[in-house]
């Protein structure tokens, strides 16, 4: 990508916050438009947010979220780019595993929760297996994709070198996916988060940032509703940018001199 096209900087930055005032003023038009008792204002939620921070109900609520959200996007990360790999050499395999993932992916996520729920019981594993099935479909299809795009030549010339599949898969097709799967990835955590919302407040099991959004709604908190959902934007927006950005940023280095 040339300098040309490609925002960088204080640019980048400003183009950041300005994204962040424009939400929040339209947030604050509908709160001035509506009563109080259906849209509070963003002064009230903030403030309400900050008093929360301090409250051990607060931090099981997020320590079991990102518990979840670790454990299942984890698992996906690594069965998607393990099969997508695996499928760059056994091209019937690859062909299988395509047309269960165009099938499977077109169901939401949040359809198989009353199936886990009957099979695996209330606890943390049917929202872990929600989260993680959500989040492979994208991760296993960016890195087959990209593994289409490797140049046949180097193949060849790796098999002439005596290559094995395991060989292929490590020294040729994984250096070669690495931008197609940091995307991948990225996609793969917007699936995986909101999968885990929804799969919390519909289960409603243990503490989690999506139980503690429902029961504010059950019980018609406005506020609560609102400071949820600040919360969670804002979580979801600091490990895109701070963690997989940065990820992106040292993994593809030579992409941003």
């Amino acid at each position: 990508m040339s300098a040309s096209t490609r925002v960088t900087g204080l640019r980048k930055h400003l183009a950041g916050v300005l994204g962040v005032v424009f939400i929040l003023l339209l947030w604050q038009c509908a709160a001035w438009a509506l009563p109080d008792f259906l849209m509070p204002g963003v002064p009230a939620v903030v403030e309400r947010l900050f008093n929360e921070l301090g409250e051990s109900s607060f931090h099981q609520s997020l320590a079991g979220s990102l518990g979840r959200l670790g454990a299942g996007y984890g698992l996906a990360l690594l069965a998607g780019v393990g099969f997508g790999l695996v499928a760059a050499v056994l091209y019937f395999f690859r062909e299988v595993l395509r047309s269960a993932i165009v099938i499977l992916q077109s169901i939401p996520s949040i359809a198989w929760v009353p199936l886990f729920l009957i099979v695996m019981g209330f606890g943390n594993t049917p929202i872990i297996v929600v989260v993680a099935l959500a989040a492979f479909f994208p991760a296993a299809l960016s890195v087959m994709n990209a593994t289409e795009s490797v140049q046949r030549v180097h193949v060849s010339a790796a098999r002439v070198m005596g290559a094995t599949s395991w060989g292929l898969i490590k020294r040729v097709y994984l250096p070669a996916v690495m931008p197609e799967l940091i995307t991948g990835a990225q996609l793969a955590f917007g699936n995986a988060w909101r999968a885990l919302i929804s799969a919390e407040m519909l289960i409603g099991f243990g503490q989690g940032l999506g139980r503690s959004l429902a029961y504010s709604g059950e019980i018609a908190d406005m506020t609560g509703v609102m400071a949820n959902i600040l919360v969670i934007a804002i979580l979801a927006a600091l490990i895109d940018q701070f963690i997989l950005e940065n990820l992106k940023h040292r993994l593809l280095r030579y992409q941003y001199v």
